[in-house]
């Protein structure tokens, strides 16, 4: 398998979330967009910028309801309530709702509105924009923050990335991305939200020379104290890759000299941004790194599963591969030890390249995926 499996294409990308670009309209509209469409390479699934998505409501809960059992006499009922699970935010604005609400009579509407676009995914930030960033971020976060929901968001900046692949871009250098990601702290209001820190910025900086590789990692150690400086209630989680690229002990290494295993600069780790790799070989994988890792006790891992249901291609395919299909539902409540989230990082149903415009959304391939 080639080793960058897990590059991000953000800019008109291989992978599919949500974006919150700046097209020029008012800086507090932070609709995310596709932008332009990068050439591809032959790699493994690539993160994507995308655009938002949606939590399903118990309603549409394939399980039977459980039935009811005895009522507890009113001397053993507990004092008191028990607080609900947090839950998720879903961004109004994002291609699937944009198709659901322009194709009322498509045959493929229900399954991949139920499935897909009612279910929350994360919004991105993958455009370099200082002066209009912090309030795109608080756009999200203060809407999250009205309906009590956690946010999930993605900054996308950093110089460098994907190693000038697909989704070349970001900040022209360090110094002007520390701004950047000061500016975005700032957007974050002061209520949960998930941060998804500059997804394969570790796994994949392997094209850096060793000094370079020190700097991005200082920058990103510092973009994880700043955010969280910014908002306590931040989580900041770090880009492991995924459980086959590099070996844990390898990925551990390298997340220490970027921070993540500081409680002052991270939350944990994140794995399998924008690819198909099963839920359990990622969590085990996840809780090899953070064993090597050290840290706090505290340190867990989200998990991309938007993707993940059928696992990977055994050829390694990566670009919109058939026969995939969508994983366990967005949650922050997953039962699994050290494992904090399952997460749809990458919005079903947007394109790698191959089933549409990297980045756009493709009916075909979100029926495929959901039904």
């Amino acid at each position: 398998m080639v080793a960058a499996a897990s590059v991000v294409v953000a800019v008109g990308t291989v992978t599919g979330m949500v974006s919150a670009l700046d097209d020029g309209r008012p800086s507090d509209d932070a609709k995310p967009l596709v932008t332009r469409s990068p050439s591809l390479r032959p790699l493994p699934a690539v993160p994507t910028p995308s655009r938002t998505s949606v939590a399903p409501s118990p309603a549409r809960s394939a399980s039977p309801p459980p039935k009811p059992g005895p009522k507890p006499s009113a001397s053993k009922q507990k004092q008191g309530t028990v607080a609900a699970p947090a839950l998720l935010y879903r961004h109004p604005d994002s291609q699937v709702l944009d198709w659901v609400k322009t194709h009322p009579g498509d045959a493929r509407r229900d399954v991949i509105e139920s499935r897909i676009a009612d279910r929350p995914a994360a919004v991105w930030f993958a455009d370099f924009t200082p002066s209009t960033i912090t309030a795109r971020v608080r756009a999200v976060t203060s809407a999250a923050a009205a309906q009590g929901r956690v946010p999930v968001v993605v900054p996308y900046a950093v110089p460098q990335r994907d190693c000038g692949g697909a989704s070349e871009g970001g900040a022209p250098d360090l110094a002007a991305y520390d701004g950047w990601i000061d500016n975005f702290a700032a957007g974050l209001g002061s209520g949960e939200v998930i941060v998804v820190l500059e997804p394969d910025s570790i796994a994949q900086s392997d094209c850096l020379t060793e000094g370079e590789q020190a700097d991005r990692f200082a920058s990103l150690a510092r973009a994880g104290r700043v955010l969280k400086a910014a908002n306590p209630k931040a989580r900041v989680y770090y880009d492991a890759g995924h459980s086959d690229w590099n070996p844990a002990a390898k990925q551990a290494s390298l997340l220490d000299q970027a921070g993540a295993a500081s409680a002052a600069s991270s939350d944990g780790v994140f794995t399998n941004v924008s690819n198909f790799h099963r839920t359990s070989d990622e969590i085990a994988y996840a809780r090899q790194v953070l064993s090597a890792l050290g840290g706090p006790a505290s340190l867990g891992a989200v998990i991309d599963t938007s993707r993940n249901g059928n696992g990977a291609p055994t050829d390694g395919a990566w670009c919109d591969p058939s026969g995939r299909r969508i994983g366990q539902a967005p949650t922050l409540n997953t039962g699994e030890a050290r494992i904090d989230a399952y997460l749809w990082v990458k919005l079903p149903g947007e394109s790698d390249g191959c089933k549409g415009t990297p980045g756009s959304f493709s009916a075909e391939y979100a029926y495929e995926l959901a039904r």
